[in-house]
């Protein structure tokens, strides 16, 4: 069964960086549009960035020009860098391939267990 595993997050200060890793297993990832989701506790779950299987990418306005999705086919891993980040960015991320619209949260498989990150302000 393909899972996805997130790592990279972590506690960091208002206006610093951290770069998320995501290893899907199997070999789904080079022919699937991937996605960065994440949620907040009380918020719902939320795409915040798609890079498609040629490489165009897309981005919630909340991170656009903060964010960078990015995707190594040969390595099987999806990126996230986040720079400038801010308290709100504050959620656990998960990755996942996305097989509804940008308001969907219906994906190809089942969500793994994400990655936390902090915002300090």
């Amino acid at each position: 069964q393909v899972q996805f595993v997130e790592s990279g997050g972590g506690l960091v200060h208002a206006g610093g960086s951290l770069r998320l890793s995501c290893a899907p297993s199997g070999s789904i990832f080079r022919a699937y549009a991937m996605g960065w989701y994440r949620q907040a506790p009380g918020n719902k779950r939320e795409l915040v960035a798609l890079i498609t299987s040629g490489g165009s990418t897309n981005y919630a306005d909340s991170v656009k020009g903060r964010f960078t999705i990015s995707r190594d086919n040969a390595k099987n891993t999806l990126y996230l860098q986040m720079n400038s980040l801010k308290p709100e960015d504050t959620a656990v991320y998960y990755c996942n391939a996305p097989t509804g619209g940008w308001d969907s949260t219906l994906v190809l498989v089942s969500w793994g267990q994400g990655t936390q990150v902090t915002v300090s302000s």
